[in-house]
Protein backbone atom coordinates (compact mmCIF):
# COMPACT_ATOMS: atom_id res chain seq x y z
CA UNK A 1 0.00 0.00 0.00
CA UNK A 2 3.06 2.47 0.16
CA UNK A 3 3.50 4.42 -2.24
CA UNK A 4 0.29 3.65 -4.08
CA UNK A 5 -2.53 5.30 -4.91
CA UNK A 6 -5.26 2.72 -3.32
CA UNK A 7 -2.61 3.69 -0.17
CA UNK A 8 -3.49 7.21 -0.16
CA UNK A 9 -7.29 7.10 -1.52
CA UNK A 10 -8.49 4.06 1.56
CA UNK A 11 -7.45 5.24 4.71
CA UNK A 12 -9.23 8.87 4.47
CA UNK A 13 -11.83 7.82 2.54
CA UNK A 14 -13.90 7.08 5.97
CA UNK A 15 -14.41 10.43 8.46
CA UNK A 16 -15.69 9.19 12.00
CA UNK A 17 -16.26 12.95 12.08
CA UNK A 18 -18.73 12.94 9.57
CA UNK A 19 -20.47 9.51 10.19
CA UNK A 20 -21.61 11.73 13.15
CA UNK A 21 -22.22 14.41 11.26
CA UNK A 22 -24.79 13.02 8.88
CA UNK A 23 -26.02 10.79 12.27
CA UNK A 24 -27.37 14.34 13.82
CA UNK A 25 -29.03 15.23 10.47
CA UNK A 26 -30.86 11.92 10.27
CA UNK A 27 -31.84 11.98 13.69
CA UNK A 28 -33.91 15.43 12.85
CA UNK A 29 -36.00 14.02 10.18
CA UNK A 30 -39.56 13.82 11.88
CA UNK A 31 -40.37 9.79 12.20
CA UNK A 32 -44.04 10.88 11.28
CA UNK A 33 -42.51 11.70 7.62
CA UNK A 34 -41.31 8.05 6.76
CA UNK A 35 -44.50 6.97 9.07
CA UNK A 36 -47.06 9.08 6.30
CA UNK A 37 -44.67 7.88 2.98
CA UNK A 38 -44.92 4.09 4.63
CA UNK A 39 -49.07 4.66 4.58
CA UNK A 40 -48.81 6.20 1.18
CA UNK A 41 -47.25 2.76 0.23
CA UNK A 42 -43.55 3.76 -0.56
CA UNK A 43 -41.52 1.43 0.34
CA UNK A 44 -37.79 1.71 1.84
CA UNK A 45 -35.98 2.93 -0.53
CA UNK A 46 -38.26 5.15 -1.66
CA UNK A 47 -39.09 6.69 1.91
CA UNK A 48 -35.15 7.20 2.22
CA UNK A 49 -35.38 8.61 -1.57
CA UNK A 50 -37.88 10.31 -1.72
CA UNK A 51 -38.80 11.46 1.65
CA UNK A 52 -35.46 11.48 3.70
CA UNK A 53 -32.37 12.29 1.20
CA UNK A 54 -34.06 15.36 0.12
CA UNK A 55 -34.36 16.64 3.52
CA UNK A 56 -30.71 16.04 4.92
CA UNK A 57 -29.25 17.52 1.64
CA UNK A 58 -27.39 20.56 3.57
CA UNK A 59 -26.08 18.07 5.85
CA UNK A 60 -24.63 16.17 2.65
CA UNK A 61 -23.55 19.71 1.31
CA UNK A 62 -21.73 20.34 4.55
CA UNK A 63 -20.29 16.51 4.44
CA UNK A 64 -19.07 17.15 1.11
CA UNK A 65 -17.26 20.55 1.68
CA UNK A 66 -15.70 19.39 4.88
CA UNK A 67 -14.19 16.18 3.28
CA UNK A 68 -12.92 17.65 0.29
CA UNK A 69 -11.43 20.06 2.18
CA UNK A 70 -9.51 17.81 4.74
CA UNK A 71 -8.28 15.69 1.98
CA UNK A 72 -7.54 19.10 -0.36
CA UNK A 73 -5.13 20.37 2.88
CA UNK A 74 -3.83 16.90 3.83
CA UNK A 75 -0.30 17.25 4.15
CA UNK A 76 1.65 14.57 6.83
CA UNK A 77 -0.24 11.47 6.19
CA UNK A 78 0.64 11.95 2.06
CA UNK A 79 4.32 13.22 3.09
CA UNK A 80 4.50 9.94 5.28
CA UNK A 81 2.40 7.28 2.70
CA UNK A 82 4.43 8.33 -0.55
CA UNK A 83 7.70 8.80 -1.68
CA UNK A 84 8.00 9.05 -5.35
CA UNK A 85 7.57 12.47 -7.07
CA UNK A 86 4.72 10.80 -9.31
CA UNK A 87 2.26 10.63 -6.60
CA UNK A 88 2.96 14.33 -4.70
CA UNK A 89 -0.10 15.71 -4.12
CA UNK A 90 -0.14 19.88 -4.49
CA UNK A 91 0.34 20.19 -0.64
CA UNK A 92 3.13 17.88 -0.91
CA UNK A 93 4.52 19.29 -4.04
CA UNK A 94 4.42 22.49 -3.04
CA UNK A 95 6.17 22.12 0.04
CA UNK A 96 9.09 20.58 -1.89
CA UNK A 97 9.11 23.50 -3.93
CA UNK A 98 9.00 26.17 -0.99
CA UNK A 99 11.45 23.79 1.29
CA UNK A 100 14.77 25.83 0.28
CA UNK A 101 15.61 24.28 -3.02
CA UNK A 102 15.19 27.62 -4.90
CA UNK A 103 17.78 29.10 -2.94
CA UNK A 104 18.51 31.16 0.02
CA UNK A 105 16.69 33.91 1.20
CA UNK A 106 13.58 35.38 1.99
CA UNK A 107 10.51 33.36 -0.05
CA UNK A 108 7.72 35.01 1.83
CA UNK A 109 6.13 35.75 -1.84
CA UNK A 110 6.02 32.28 -2.86
CA UNK A 111 4.53 30.99 0.38
CA UNK A 112 1.92 33.46 -0.10
CA UNK A 113 1.35 31.86 -3.93
CA UNK A 114 1.01 28.73 -2.64
CA UNK A 115 -1.50 29.65 0.11
CA UNK A 116 -3.82 31.27 -2.57
CA UNK A 117 -3.01 28.04 -5.15
CA UNK A 118 -4.55 25.78 -1.85
CA UNK A 119 -7.21 27.79 -1.10
CA UNK A 120 -8.57 28.62 -4.26
CA UNK A 121 -10.36 25.08 -5.01
CA UNK A 122 -12.26 25.03 -1.61
CA UNK A 123 -13.33 28.19 -1.92
CA UNK A 124 -14.88 27.95 -5.48
CA UNK A 125 -16.32 25.35 -3.53
CA UNK A 126 -18.28 26.48 -1.11
CA UNK A 127 -19.24 29.24 -3.33
CA UNK A 128 -20.64 26.72 -5.71
CA UNK A 129 -22.83 25.15 -2.81
CA UNK A 130 -23.33 28.32 -0.84
CA UNK A 131 -27.04 29.23 -1.60
CA UNK A 132 -28.14 25.31 -0.69
CA UNK A 133 -26.19 25.33 2.02
CA UNK A 134 -27.52 28.14 3.75
CA UNK A 135 -31.12 27.50 3.27
CA UNK A 136 -32.83 26.14 6.07
CA UNK A 137 -32.57 22.29 7.20
CA UNK A 138 -36.30 21.36 6.93
CA UNK A 139 -37.96 22.49 3.91
CA UNK A 140 -41.62 21.55 4.41
CA UNK A 141 -43.20 18.32 5.04
CA UNK A 142 -45.20 19.23 8.51
CA UNK A 143 -47.31 21.48 9.82
CA UNK A 144 -46.79 23.45 12.81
Amino acid sequence: MFDTYQGMILPIAVDAAGIFLMRQFFLKVPPSLEEAARLDGAGPFRIYWSVVLPLVRPGLITLTILAFQGSWNEFSYFLVSTSSPSHFTLTTGLAQLTSGSLGKGNQYPLFMGTALLTTIPVAVLFFLFQKRLTRGQLEGGLKG
